[in-house]
């Protein structure tokens, strides 16, 4: 099985020319953390990226969230990676829900809201407070365990799930 890890940066795309594509946001410092709510783990799946994810492939998705009554939660947290002096930390860390019931192969989730958060992670807001405290305890033992070096630079990160755990 091959092995996935955070994205962390690429090369400039524009190689410094100050053209065409100047100002464009780039998603190869973002990954998807699919988080399974009644399992309590944490995988990494690119494929969330375009909606293809394991769980999301062959799944109709409706905009109407009573239309899965059977659906088993879960959450797609956006994961941006930045930089800074001290080095790399997760800077945008995002959560969309979504339901999914695999044997009517139907599930719930509304795209726009998805494409937003993702975006706002790109943009480096931490936005978890949606999330059940469980999800979010599995979400930051995953990045922690996941890579300690880019968890030790994330304070705030640490700020917001702190500020969350005292709710």
């Amino acid at each position: 099985m091959k092995d996935i890890n955070f994205n962390i940066i690429s090369d400039d795309a524009t190689d410094g020319h100050g053209g065409f594509g100047v100002g464009s946001l780039s998603l190869n410092n973002m990954s998807p953390v699919i988080i399974d709510v009644e399992a309590g783990t944490a995988t990494i799946d690119m494929g969330a990226m375009h909606a293809k994810s394991a769980i999301e492939k062959r799944i109709k998705f409706l905009t109407d969230q009573e239309a899965v009554p059977n659906g088993k939660p879960y959450w797609i947290v956006w994961v941006t990676v930045g930089r800074k002096p001290e080095g790399f930390y997760y800077g945008g860390v995002a959560a969309c829900d979504m339901l999914v019931d695999v044997e009517a192969r139907r599930g719930y989730k509304l795209l726009p809201y998805h494409v937003n958060q993702m975006d706002k992670s790109l943009k480096g807001r931490i936005l978890i407070d949606m999330m059940d405290a469980p999800s979010r305890s599995v979400l930051a033992n995953f990045l922690q365990e996941y890579r300690p070096e880019i968890w030790t630079n994330s304070t705030e990160l640490h700020a917001e799930l702190e500020r969350l755990g005292a709710e």
